[in-house]
């Protein structure tokens, strides 16, 4: 009985830690917000927004690293506890590029 419930707890803290930040997926979001874009506010906005994924990425990759420590050592996702997991603005990111990318092949911009 109690290796089914250390299971389901390893199971859980497992799934509970911080994503590395190429596995996370895109959410979609609507190309709507930037039709009245011209394709240098596209380029402009899309670039702003690359680099705060990066900036997002390598805080992910802390919040990962340490929620891995933090599982090894304690049993418990640390990062992801204290808030430093940053997959939900990481998604929104990825999905804003994606819909600039679908906006600026619909304008042409080259």
């Amino acid at each position: 009985m109690y290796s089914k419930l250390l299971f389901g707890l390893c199971l859980v803290l497992l799934v509970s830690c911080a994503k590395a930040p190429e596995k996370i997926a895109a959410v979609e979001v609507g190309a709507e917000a930037y039709t009245r874009y011209s394709c240098s506010q596209l380029k402009t906005e899309k670039l702003r927004i690359t680099q705060d994924l990066e900036n997002l990425s390598a805080k992910q990759k802390d919040a990962a690293s340490g929620d891995a420590l933090g599982v090894f050592l304690l049993g418990l996702p640390l990062s992801s506890m204290s808030g430093n997991d940053q997959e939900a603005t990481i998604a929104i990111a990825k999905g804003k590029v994606q819909a600039i990318d679908r906006q600026l092949q619909a304008k042409g911009c080259r």
